[in-house]
């Protein structure tokens, strides 16, 4: 009996789960449960309860499975429920549509009885799982609405008020921070912008460096140069481009001489146009030092949204100034190369020059 309990016990703590279960880690819940054979209970990974003894446990792949072989239910951590990451979420997400259909900001206090939290921790959680703080996500979808209703509204004014904004006054004075150009120039699609650009070929192909008043706002990578134009073009398609500019010819050198040695850095204004999270993201990536990588769990991390990982990952894809906003030192969690926008080669090569440096 003695020597099937020794054994029981080495086969438990042999085991990586077991190793998961004395750590209490949440990431594992929801990948199995552990029963104790003595108790007739089973309980998630991350359960509080005091470990078990492991010639008494033994591990299931699901609640059902626990269940089907004779064992309840713990009532401290209720693994036959969904992970409490799970729930918040689902609140934070009701939240957020709440948010997104109301005419003014709720009360953090509204918010807090809706989700039956106190304000400080929705506050807390709210950021945790979005990357923003209500009210921060508030202003993003009112900007988000001001965009489209500036696509469909008769007038400026009525797409403000439409919107949600009170005063156009108040609205006017975080115009250019929002869309980046004036309502109406945003309304007609860019119209009277001036864009200079230009295509040049580089040791990763053909590159597209475009400028507006106010500085680089596209750097796209390719081995189109007519793709890449159309996607200049589908970005302002009613400013004027101007290709072929003689003047222009110095910028886009700086620009190639940076894709060429990346430590050399880029001493030019950036015309980036995002969301509140996107903004916060690319500055985050332009903090990450040349020849160093970060995972997108740290990156979130590092934004004050660990739970927002697959947000990150979206703004790092909607970034459109290659290199210069560098996502290509984002890699998976296990160091490997993911997705880049520009094709990962390409980011495989620049990660290699920064290293060479």
């Amino acid at each position: 009996m003695a020597q099937r309990s020794e054994s029981r016990a080495t086969q438990t703590s042999s085991d990586p789960r077991w190793a998961e279960v004395m750590a209490r880690d949440p990431g594992a819940d929801g990948r199995y449960v552990y029963a104790v054979r003595t108790t007739g209970i089973y309980c998630r990974p991350s359960c509080t309860a005091r470990p078990a003894r492991p010639e008494n446990v033994e591990f299931h792949p699901t609640p059902a499975s626990a269940e089907a072989a004779g064992f309840r239910p713990c009532k401290r951590c209720r693994p036959d429920q969904p992970p409490l990451s799970a729930l918040q979420a689902a609140r934070i997400a009701a939240l957020c549509r709440r948010i997104e259909a109301a005419d003014e900001m709720p009360r953090l206090a509204e918010l807090a009885k809706q989700a039956a939290m106190s304000p400080s921790h929705l506050h807390r959680l709210f950021k945790a799982v979005t990357g923003l703080t209500p009210r921060a996500y508030a202003a993003a979808a009112r900007q988000k609405r001001l965009q489209a209703e500036l696509g469909r509204s008769g007038t400026v004014t009525e797409a403000i008020y439409d919107a949600g904004y009170n005063s156009s006054g108040r609205f006017y004075a975080e115009a250019d921070r929002i869309l980046g150009m004036t309502p109406r120039r945003y309304r007609d699609g860019g119209r009277d912008m001036q864009i200079r650009f230009a295509i040049a070929q580089c040791s990763l192909g053909a590159i597209l460096v475009a400028q507006s008043q106010r500085g680089i706002c596209a750097i796209l990578m390719g081995d189109d140069p007519d793709a890449l134009a159309r996607d200049l073009q589908d970005r302002f398609p009613f400013a004027h481009l101007t290709g072929d500019d003689p003047a222009f010819a110095e910028v886009v050198a700086r620009v190639v001489g940076f894709v060429e040695a990346p430590r050399l850095g880029l001493d030019l204004p950036l015309d980036l146009r995002g969301t509140a999270f996107q903004q916060r993201v690319w500055q985050a990536l332009r903090d990450i030092p040349p020849g160093e990588t970060v995972s997108y769990t740290e990156l979130a991390r590092r934004i004050g949204a660990p739970k927002a990982v697959r947000a990150v990952a979206s703004a790092c894809a909607s970034n459109p100034l290659a290199v210069a906003v560098p996502c290509h030192r984002v890699v998976r969690n296990d160091g490997e190369l993911s997705g880049y926008r520009w094709g990962v080669e390409r980011k495989r090569s620049l990660l290699e020059r920064e290293a060479e440096e």
